[in-house]
């Protein structure tokens, strides 16, 4: 029997940061080992109600708050606002919980496992000589000369894309330069605290040299010669649990069994709180097509009743997403591999972030299409998913690629990673 080993994992973020860590440290635990969750305290019931220790993480945010999510979600200045102005202000909190959460009073972590938008968690590995994994969501998140992204702060530079590796990596040097002075807190720190001054936190420092976690599929983007050489690609790990019994909908099991599949709309976990007119939109889209309709998230203000329309504050994803004739979201991590899983054709609506790129990578597997945010209204939205449903083309693409996500044993690769790691300490 394996030894009992204690392992801290940090994220923060959205429940689309949370999920894949709660997914890992479950099956962490289920293995033998004592797993604590640092992260914002906001989250603190979601990870005691399944039996994780938890431990409070600076900046003390509400995921849900509106104008939060407005300044993030900007596709322009979306990530200089995260960084700037809501993470790096509070990095010494940050580092002070994480570091406190590794001690552990009298028994030390053997491990950490941190997302990337823990900036401390490079600082407290180095400061304890501490082994930890880094846990990466998105093909995004590489900065790959070899598979350029759709960066949502300067995306006229991906029609380059196709024009080589060497000039795509000229461009990320360009973006390295022009966001130096973003790390200038993180230098201070690292200053004060006696560790080496020179950082790179978003483009180096956040893959960890003992193992770095690619948690999305090979479909959605391939390994390239330029992710750092430790990186391990497991595929998707999923965890679309909700509170205690928030799951148990008869009457979505009913609206499921009597009649055509519908067209499910949601917009995950973050921009659900700040949707525009995405759902009304939605909706007539769905009516002029003369489809069922599924909106998980619509607010009761939202006035959606009808006998061929269900509006749900909250149901899994792995239960709705099956049965569905398309899916249409926001393009998030979690919520595009819940849909490849699915096998369903996918419209996507980026929001923020990863977002734009995952739709772009999407268009090019062929199982989706994508449409800007600023573009979605009742018309656009109806001729794209009449091109979703009316051509065959995508849905056997995406059933094609949802028996390969189905066939990928993801849960246990990475965590049969974190153990080897684990038996090195």
């Amino acid at each position: 029997m394996k030894s009992a080993k204690r392992i801290l994992m940090a994220t923060l973020g959205s429940l689309g940061d949370l999920h894949p860590t709660l997914a890992l440290g479950l099956e962490l635990q289920a293995r033998g080992h004592d797993v604590t969750v640092a992260s914002t305290g906001f989250y603190r019931e979601k990870v005691e109600d399944l039996g994780l220790e938890f431990r409070s993480l600076r900046p003390n945010w509400d995921p849900t708050d509106q104008d939060l999510i407005a300044q993030c979600e900007d596709l322009k200045s979306g990530p200089e606002v995260l960084f700037r102005k809501l993470v790096l202000p509070q990095l010494r909190d940050t580092y002070e919980d994480l570091l406190a959460a590794a001690e552990g009073g009298d028994l030390m972590a053997d491990l950490m496992i941190a997302g990337e938008l823990v900036f401390a968690a490079p600082l407290v590995a180095e400061k304890l000589g501490l082994r930890w994994v880094s846990e990466i969501l998105s093909p995004t998140s590489f900065f790959s000369a070899h598979d350029p992204s759709l960066l949502v702060n300067v995306p006229e530079v991906y029609r380059l894309r196709r024009a080589g590796w060497l000039l795509n990596r000229l461009i990320l040097e360009f973006g390295k330069l022009a966001s130096r002075h973003w790390w200038e807190p993180v230098r201070q720190l690292r200053r004060e605290i006696g560790l080496r001054v020179e950082c790179d936190p978003v483009f180096r420092d956040k893959f960890s040299k003992d193992l770095v976690l690619a948690l999305f599929s090979s479909s959605l983007a391939q390994m390239q010669p330029d992710w750092p050489k430790q990186t391990l690609q497991p595929g998707f790990v999923f965890f679309d649990r909700g509170a205690a019994g928030s799951g148990d909908s008869p009457e979505l099991a009913e609206f499921l069994a009597t009649g055509d599949a519908p067209i499910v709309f949601t917009l995950g976990s973050t921009a659900v709180h700040y949707p525009g007119s995405f759902y009304e939109a939605s909706l007539a889209a769905a009516r002029r097509l003369g489809k069922r309709a599924v909106l998980l998230g619509a607010r009761p203000s939202d006035g959606v009743p009808a006998k061929d329309v269900l509006a749900l504050d909250y149901a899994p994803y792995s239960q709705v997403f099956p049965h569905a004739a398309a899916i249409v979201h926001q393009g998030g991590s979690g919520t595009t591999g819940q849909a490849l899983r699915a096998g369903r054709p996918q419209l996507i609506v980026p929001f923020g972030w990863d977002q734009p790129d995952n739709g772009a990578r999407i268009e090019r597997l062929g199982a989706g299409l994508c449409l800007a945010r600023k573009q979605y209204s009742e018309q656009t939205a109806a001729k794209a998913l009449g091109m979703l449903l009316g051509e065959a083309r995508f849905a056997e693409r995406a059933a094609e690629v949802g028996v390969k996500i189905q066939g990928e044993d993801s849960l246990r690769l990475a965590c049969d990673a974190i153990e080897r790691t684990l038996a090195t300490v």
